[in-house]
């Protein structure tokens, strides 16, 4: 499961959480949401070598994927989305109609 920490009050985490929401695929952490979860997300950021170029340029570094390999990823983009269903489309390989 890929965790995912965002915030509520987040601009860039909005978009992140409406996509994934209802996918069992990702684990929405909200740091806002309660003080474990805002300690937990510290932990890694205080350790985790991905942080570095963030806390370099002032941000905070949400929304952050953590894959399930350990990688940290700060982009959606980085991350493959898989929203649909297998078998969802109509072709045989599963691509699309």
């Amino acid at each position: 499961m890929i965790k995912v920490f965002v915030m509520d009050t987040c601009p860039d985490c909005t978009q992140v959480k409406q996509q994934l929401s209802s996918n069992p695929q990702y684990q929405l952490i909200d740091i806002g949401e309660h003080v474990r979860n805002l300690k937990a997300f510290l932990h890694l950021r205080d350790r985790h070598p991905a942080f570095d170029a963030v806390k370099a340029h002032g941000s905070i570094g949400i929304p952050c994927f953590v894959m399930e390999d350990g990688r940290v990823v700060f982009s959606a983009d980085e991350v493959v989305i898989d929203n649909s269903a297998e078998g969802a489309a109509c072709s045989i390989d599963g691509k699309g109609c």
